[in-house]
């Protein structure tokens, strides 16, 4: 019954909508749907159809493709490739393994190329004639533009507007805003590659009247400051903003169409906007604003010139830009000690405020500062070092409508309003924007514990707030860059909540340019882009170094896109080949300065690094890792004379490893939580006597801990797998569930809602972290996610682009439930379990054309002696499994004490709620009755 399946409308590279991609055959993607709530059983694709209909006007040309293949994912585009501008619409129909039928055919879906070459630019980036000071703010300007339209017999069918800038924009025809895309054209690594966007603007236009489109463009991560101890201007060179459009428009399906080109003849004004920096805030004098474009503006409009091109590419990002997401009332207003107005908007978040509406009388100002937390009841700015966060709208006597600020964005929670008009504002007259990269959300995690579900959302949260055009470290005070390290640990956990792989192919390629930069000697920047140690080399340093193999392979994982791999070849072998400096062992030097497990919970707020594991062990063991993990991939793209060498180079380190930090027996030096987690995870033990002895140390530790954490950035994202895979699971439940410092549920008990950069940030009396580095919106302590999604509800990919998925819950900590879904490339994968009187009880969704290794808790090892864990092999389909459960670990696990020591069984943050979550019967209920009914549905029961 293959009309259980259907497939759906392709999609085009990772590209969000197929308008504007810059591939001039962009390979297509098509999952399966099915009518109403069935998933067709064991349905595998054998073959398919593709269709493409090229041509507008009376010309379209129709062909058809036919290919014997199983791929759905990102297979290659088959007729001649796109030209510049050019559209097309496509649709797919498959066919199942042991069956002539097709399925119907999917929905139409539309391509169009953007302009693919750098000879099809004609415009010119202009910038104001006048010079300016690039040790100062630069004000953002407008650039303005008339025209009319030529008198044409055809009507115009399209029109089209290519553009970017040397900073960021906003761009505006006859007063209408064009799209919503914000801080574009986003950051990039400018010496290399510049981003341009593509908008339909046909509606916007006036045939029979004047035209005006004006652009305003602000310093952005172009011109602003960046970095530490005051930040830089103008790391890029140039302190001109600048803008390039060339707004394209079609009468007919056939000759040239008509061009309006940014040059010499448009004109600049002052804009509005006196300032505006990413760390600082926005001033917005509203006695200056003129967008109308009135006859009095030309009296103020001043010339442009000419620059020279950038020497980056100009590339049409597969990125999503970023947008507003969301939008966040105001929770309460506070009054502070001090007598301050303080915006309460009960979630830590990354955006700007919108005002309502009001009149600021002229000359008056309005302030509004930004922060995450309070201190003594006060907006604490502390934490934001050198950053103002600082908004100012200084007023005219008229109407203030709408209002926010346009080329900055804050982390913040409070906002303190000063000078607001009509006394005490109402909740109503704010609103909180939140703005990231418009990511699609496929990853969801939920248990019967609703503390966890808190931390997950505070993970997501945080995940959200740091992923404003690049993966940043934090969105509030002066950094907000993208250090390799803190992604490279996080990766996992943000590929399965979001769809990354766009955003970051982008970024990875920013990596691999400023990498292969010969001065730098193939070692990677700390940050991509490079705003820290642009005009020398690199410190070459593990972890963060190593981003530059491990989040290729995360993102190869997560998308099944070999291209990644292909693409980022060269970077990878340039690290561990000519940028670590190596011992006579061949691992990393012994003189070598390392960042280490940086910020475990014994570092003083004055020095991260000063840890408990030695950060030459964890280099060290990570380069065992990655040259792993690289010759794998090395093998996957037909390099095998790599592949054969780094493979060679695996085994030698790891021996090279064991001889210098592991004992015969299996005792570690630098023996802790992160070194021993490392040791187990990267399988660098020897045999079992050593995993015993590394099971049993590990064990000890953390319970004479009393399962607080002692990890920092590094080995916190492996406590939790380690003693998973050492059949320890109970310990990490129980270190999941402490809610006393340090631990993962800690913040919960002072009112996080986010992931914090060191463990005490805000310590247990409210007063905050003395150190000079310490946030509030951090992702890398979230890495925890990645066990919550694999280990506690079980679901982890076993082939790139999770065509083969393992299904492998670990029961414990007195869960009742636990459930997780992942929309990946293939479709939806759904397992939900339960615990009742004494039965395990599962629920799981295969999505077709992938497999599933199906492991129940009765066929896990329960020591570490045991063979692997057994299971079943699935194809698509809904299955229900279930057998006897009965836990054989103590619970709560108790920790070694000393004679004068008691247990703090009371700091297990046990609390269970099933509310608003679904009851086994009732998941299975809400799926048709066709379910049942059908034996092609793929409803099974083992």
């Amino acid at each position: 019954m293959y009309g259980l399946v259907v497939p759906v409308a392709p999609r085009f590279e990772h590209h969000e909508n197929g308008f504007g991609v810059g591939h001039m055959s962009p390979r297509l993607s098509w999952k399966f749907t099915s009518p109403g709530a069935t998933v067709a059983g064991d349905w595998t694709q054998r073959a398919y159809d593709l269709q493409i209909i090229r041509g507008v006007g009376g010309q379209e040309q129709e062909q058809t493709y036919h290919a014997r293949s199983n791929e759905s994912v990102l297979v290659p585009w088959p007729w001649e490739p796109l030209h510049s501008r050019e559209m097309a619409r496509v649709r797919v129909r498959c066919y199942g393994a042991g069956n002539e039928s097709a399925t119907p055919w999917s929905e139409w879906s539309t391509v169009e190329a953007s302009l693919l070459h750098q000879e099809d630019w004609q415009a010119a980036f202009i910038t104001p004639t006048r010079l300016v000071d690039a040790a100062a703010p630069l004000a953002p300007i407008r650039f303005r533009k008339r025209f009319n339209l030529p008198s044409r017999s055809s009507p115009m069918i399209r029109a089209r507007l290519y553009i970017t800038a040397l900073g960021v924009y906003h761009a505006f025809l006859n007063g209408q805003r064009i799209g919503d895309h914000l801080m574009a054209p986003g950051w990039t690594a400018y010496d290399h590659r510049l981003n341009f966007q593509s908008f339909d603007v046909t509606s916007l236009l006036h045939p029979q009247d004047e035209n005006v489109i004006d652009v305003e463009v602000g310093a952005g991560w172009y011109a602003t400051r960046l970095g530490f101890h005051g930040g830089k201007r103008c790391y890029y060179g140039s302190a001109d903003l600048a803008v390039l459009a060339q707004l394209e428009i079609a009468a007919d399906s056939s000759g040239t169409p008509w061009v309006l080109l940014s040059d010499d003849t448009w004109t600049c004004l002052t804009s509005s906007i006196k300032s505006s920096e990413i760390y600082d805030g926005e001033i917005y004098d509203m006695r200056r604003d003129k967008r109308g474009g009135t006859s009095a503006d030309a009296d103020r409009e001043k010339t442009v010139r000419i620059i020279a091109w950038p020497r980056a590419r100009l590339i049409a990002p597969d990125a999503p830009p970023v947008r507003v997401i969301q939008e966040m009332p105001v929770v309460q207003i506070l009054d502070s000690p001090s007598g301050k107005l303080i915006l309460d908007f009960g979630q830590n978040l990354v955006g700007k405020v919108r005002i309502k509406s009001t009149v600021i009388p002229k000359g008056d100002q309005v302030t509004l500062r930004h922060a995450e937390v309070l201190e003594d009841g006060e907006l604490c700015m502390r934490p934001l070092r050198t950053a103002k966060c600082t908004d100012i709208i200084v007023g005219s006597g008229e109407e203030l409508c709408n209002w926010t600020p346009a080329f900055t964005f804050h982390g913040f929670r409070y906002v303190q309003v000063d000078g607001w008009p009509t006394g005490r504002p109402s909740l109503g007259d704010f609103a909180a924007l939140v703005m990231h990269t418009d990511m699609q959300r496929r990853g969801w995690f939920a248990c019967s514990n609703t503390h966890v579900n808190r931390l997950h959302n505070n993970i997501v949260w945080g995940m959200r707030g740091n992923f404003i055009s690049v993966p940043t470290d934090c969105p509030q005070r002066d950094e907000r860059l993208g250090w390799t390290g803190d992604l490279q640990v996080f990766a996992n956990s943000a590929g399965f909540l979001y769809n990354t792989t766009g955003i970051l192919s982008e970024w990875l390629q920013d990596l691999s340019a400023e990498h292969l930069e010969d001065h730098r000697k193939g070692i990677p920047p700390l940050v991509v882009p490079d705003v820290l140690q642009k005009s020398g080399g690199s410190l070459p340093q593990a972890v963060w170094g190593d981003a530059a193999v491990l989040v290729p392979n995360v993102l190869h994982l997560y998308s099944a896109d070999v291209s990644i791999l292909q693409r980022q070849h060269k970077s990878m072998t340039a690290w561990l080949d000519h940028g670590i400096p190596r011992g006579s062992d061949g691992l990393w030097d012994a003189e070598s300065w390392q960042l280490g497990d940086w910020l475990d919970p014994t570092a003083p707020p004055d020095d991260p690094t000063d840890t408990r594991t030695d950060g030459l062990l964890v280099a060290d063991a990570y380069l065992v890792y990655t040259t792993s993990t690289l010759a794998m991939m090395c093998s996957t793209i037909g390099y095998i004379v790599d592949a054969e060498r780094y493979a060679a180079d695996a085994k030698r380190l790891k021996e090279a490893f064991a001889e210098k930090y592991i004992s015969p027996q299996g005792n570690i030096m630098s023996n802790t939580q992160s070194a021993i987690s490392l040791a187990i995870c990267f399988s660098l033990y020897k045999n079992v006597l050593q995993r015993r002895t590394a099971a049993a140390s590990l064990s000890r530790l953390v319970r004479r801990g009393r399962f607080a954490l002692a990890t920092g950035f590094v080995g916190t994202k492996f406590i939790a797998e380690a003693l998973t895979l050492t059949c320890q699971s109970s310990l990490a439940y129980r270190m999941l569930l402490r809610k006393k410092c340090p631990s993962w549920l800690y913040p919960l008990t002072v009112g996080a809602t986010t992931i914090w950069e060191r463990w005490d940030s805000m310590r247990p009396d409210f007063s905050i972290n003395p150190g000079e580095m310490t946030s509030f919106n951090h992702y890398a302590l979230g890495s925890i996610a990645n066990w919550l999604h694999t280990s506690v509800a079980g679901i982890q990919p076993l082939q790139p682009g999770w065509k083969a998925v393992r299904i492998c819950p670990v029961v414990g900590g007195k869960l009742e439930w636990a459930e997780a879904c992942f929309d990946g490339p293939y479709g939806e994968v759904r397992c939900r379990w339960e615990i009742r009187e004494d039965l395990f009880h599962m629920v799981v969704e295969i999505p077709p054309n992938t497999t599933a290794l199906v492991t129940l808790p009765a066929d896990q090892p329960s020591t570490i002696t045991d063979e692997e864990a057994s299971g079943v092999w699935v194809g698509s389909g809904i299955y229900e499994f279930h057998c006897g459960y009965t836990s054989t670990e103590e619970w709560p696990p108790r920790p070694l004490l000393g004679p004068f020591q008691q247990d703090d069984v009371e700091d297990i943050w046990t609390n269970s709620s099933g509310v608003g979550r679904l009851t086994m019967a009732e998941l299975l209920a809400r799926r048709s009755d066709r379910l049942f009914s059908s034996s092609s549905a793929g409803f099974r029961e083992f």
